[in-house]
């Protein structure tokens, strides 16, 4: 199973930003890590920046380089705001979608779920995390996995989560995907055109 396996809090401060989850860490330490986190006050250039936005896109999402490279290039190829498009893709993600019914607590935990075999997408069992969804789609959790408690208490502290482009049906614990989600839809701090910049170079 491909995935990053490195530290979470070192990333999330670097960022500034939750990005595995809510973290007490960001709350104590506003600042980078390391040595000389307090003091770095160094002028990014502007490909450091850049290049920053994909990674934090690929953190956030839990995407590797290839498969987050693979995603531009289908994006670029598609008629319509490259940079949108390859967000929709992202949030169209079996795990991500997951994670957005508030079936599970984090992207991660989603993907457990999947890889474990507890989600059925159209009447079959799918243990590929990057399943990507399209409208009409309809994502339930296995029958045997309702009572599941991770998914029974994210339910409960999500109440399912609210998406304009989901519809989630809670006494049968079934999600669809109606529509793809627009740009503010999407409530993940990332600045998709910085991206489109960096792999245009």
């Amino acid at each position: 199973m491909a995935r990053y396996r490195g530290p979470k809090t070192k990333i999330a401060r670097r960022f500034n930003e939750p990005i595995f989850g809510p973290s007490k860490a960001l709350q104590k330490k506003s600042y980078p890590p390391g040595q000389h986190g307090r003091n770095r006050r160094r002028k990014q250039s502007e490909y450091a920046i850049q290049l920053g936005e994909k990674q934090k896109a690929k953190y956030t999402y839990g995407v590797l380089e290839k498969q987050f490279a693979n995603l531009f290039d289908k994006a670029s190829r598609k008629s319509g705001i490259t940079g949108e498009i390859l967000l929709q893709l992202l949030e169209s993600r079996l795990d991500n979608t997951i994670f957005r019914l508030g079936i599970a607590p984090t992207r991660r935990a989603a993907r457990q779920l999947v890889l474990h075999k507890h989600i059925v997408v159209n009447g079959t069992i799918v243990n590929v995390p990057s399943f990507s969804l399209r409208v009409g789609d309809m994502i339930s959790v296995r029958e045997r996995s309702k009572s599941l408690e991770i998914v029974t208490n994210s339910l409960v502290a999500n109440g399912a989560k609210r998406f304009p482009w989901l519809e989630w049906d809670g006494s049968e614990m079934t999600g669809k995907v109606v529509a793809l989600p627009q740009r503010d839809e999407i409530p993940e701090n990332i600045n998709e055109q910085l991206i489109v910049e960096l792999y245009s170079k």
